[in-house]
């Protein structure tokens, strides 16, 4: 006699993060496939929502942002490790994280709003990175208030001092006191 364990629904999220230079169609594609694994391992999308582009906490592949995408579902066994199979083949997705968020759920008492599930095409403005030039860092570019407010003479060169801190500081001798 063989015996077969049915395996509990569990509920999941996943947040993957796409380069920041994705086009829409392949941003749709990625999350169609995503739709695709889970509706094949009998799992059941919950909740997608598309986060848009965020800076990343540290560079990934030279990208310091990308485009987050994040996926609630429930489903049995497998359907985390196929769907991470499925992210990692994608050349588009820079990194992904799955976390359990229950053990146990009942799906027959499990009520999924259509728009909840309903993916946002993503239309994302061009990025364009703001590369600090060397001679900004250094404080060489006029930058009104923004710049550095005064730089100590080198070798013959003047002064450069805010207008706003021109009033002249004036330091008088420390006085001994006299003992009585």
């Amino acid at each position: 006699m063989t015996t077969t364990q049915v395996l509990p629904t569990k509920e999941y999220e996943t947040i993957y993060i796409l380069r920041p230079d994705v086009d829409a169609d392949t941003a749709d594609k990625i999350q169609s496939r995503v739709a695709e694994v889970v509706g094949r391992d009998n799992g059941k999308l919950v909740k997608v929502e598309a986060w848009g582009r965020r800076k990343l906490a540290y560079p990934v592949q030279k990208h310091k942002k990308g485009v987050y995408v994040y996926v609630k579902y429930v489903g049995k066994g497998g359907l985390v490790a196929e769907l991470e199979r499925n992210l990692k083949i994608q050349d588009a997705v820079l990194k992904f994280q799955t976390v359990l968020t229950k053990a146990v759920v009942d799906t027959a008492a499990l009520t999924v709003d259509p728009e909840d599930v309903k993916y946002t095409r993503l239309e994302l403005p061009a990025e364009t990175d703001e590369i600090e030039s060397r001679e900004r860092q250094l404080g060489l570019l006029d930058l009104g208030n923004d710049g550095p407010k005064s730089r100590r003479p080198d070798h013959g060169e003047e002064e450069f001092v805010d207008d706003a801190e021109e009033a002249e500081v004036v330091v008088e001798p420390k006085k001994e006191e006299e003992e009585t």
